[in-house]
């Protein structure tokens, strides 16, 4: 599992985008790269620049996932069928830490991984402490009884800065959240413009 703690809001300064759409990311205050030469300007950058610039923003996203372990999302999704793009997209949101973030039982999807991680989530009553783990459409995330009440949920149901996507259905006064479906990269309410194609191009070299 990689690691991020303050290191986390480099992600977005690095790539020139708050690709978190966070009203606290430093990118907000100093719109150019981290360290010394952050503020040079940026020379034009090639196809392969351009396609792994995509691929780091997209795995950035869900939590700075690894090498390794994003390099298999992306050999399941061309083994399915259909466009690569899309399955990609529709297996990174069906990630059991991508559902808690989406829910908004957690502020962030860095705190969704720990949360999961730390066994206050549950599918269809049992526990479940993988945050890759697959859920499947129908099914239902609930918080633990005794979790209900941790601080970090109470302030993050009430965020008013993004809403609970149409594929989750989430019922705050339960904590619980259900599944509906699989969804396409236009249901996604990223932030920034996500490009899955280039992330496609980037492995088919």
């Amino acid at each position: 599992m990689s690691k991020r703690h303050t290191q986390k809001h480099k992600i977005d300064r690095r790539l020139g985008e708050n690709i978190w759409g966070r009203p606290k990311s430093p990118l907000n205050a100093r719109a150019y790269g981290p360290g010394q030469h952050g503020q040079r300007r940026k020379s034009k950058l090639s196809d392969f620049g351009i396609q792994l610039r995509a691929k780091q923003k997209l795995k950035g996203y869900y939590g700075s996932i690894t090498e390794k372990a994003f390099k298999r999302v992306y050999a399941e999704a061309a083994r399915r069928r259909g466009d690569t793009g899309e399955n990609l997209i529709g297996i990174l949101e069906s990630r059991l830490d991508a559902i808690v973030y989406r829910a908004k039982f957690v502020p962030t999807v860095f705190a969704a991984r720990q949360f999961v991680n730390h066994g206050h989530v549950q599918v269809n009553g049992k526990r479940v402490n993988i945050p890759s783990y697959n859920v499947q459409p129908g099914d239902v995330i609930s918080i633990r009884e005794r979790s209900k009440q941790l601080t970090i949920v109470l302030e993050a149901v009430q965020l008013a800065e993004r809403d609970v996507p149409d594929y989750v259905d989430a019922d705050h006064s339960k904590m619980t959240a259900t599944f509906v479906r699989v969804p396409a990269l236009s249901d996604v309410p990223y932030p920034v413009q996500m490009e899955p194609n280039l992330v496609v191009e980037f492995y088919s070299r």
